[in-house]
C-alpha cells in the first residue's frame, strides 16, 4: 500500500534531488523514495544505539528495533565505537533461546 504525501522543499533541496534523481537516472519521486528509504533505515540504527547506550534497550530490543540480526548491530557497535551492555543473563536467554530454537 502507498500513501500520498506532500511536503514543501527549500530550493536546496529540490535542486539536490534534481541531482540526485538525473545522475540515478530516476524520476524524483524513486529518487525521494530511495534517500527517505535510506535515511530512516540510518535513523533506526542511531536511534537503536542511543536506546541502546542509555541502557533502555536490551542487545535484542534493539537489534530488532534497527532490523539487524543480533550478529550485525554487535558489528555497528564496534563501528560506532558504542560499548556493550551484553551481560551475563542475556548471555544465559540466547543460549536458552538458540537451543529452543534448534
Amino acid at each position: 500500500m502507498t500513501e500520498v504525501l506532500t511536503a514543501r522543499l527549500t530550493s536546496e533541496l529540490d535542486k539536490g534531488l534534481d541531482m540526485v534523481a538525473k545522475i540515478e537516472q530516476l524520476d524524483k519521486s524513486t529518487a525521494l523514495r530511495k534517500l527517505l528509504s535510506k535515511s530512516l533505515e540510518d535513523w533506526k540504527k542511531n536511534h537503536a544505539l542511543k536506546l541502546y547506550s542509555e541502557g533502555k534497550l536490551s542487545t535484542e530490543q534493539a537489534a530488532k528495533f534497527a532490523e539487524l540480526s543480533i550478529w550485525s548491530f554487535f558489528d555497528l557497535l564496534k563501528q560506532k565505537k558504542v560499548p556493550t551492555n551484553y551481560d551475563f543473563e542475556e548471555l544465559e536467554r540466547d543460549i536458552k533461546n538458540a537451543k529452543w530454537k534448534q
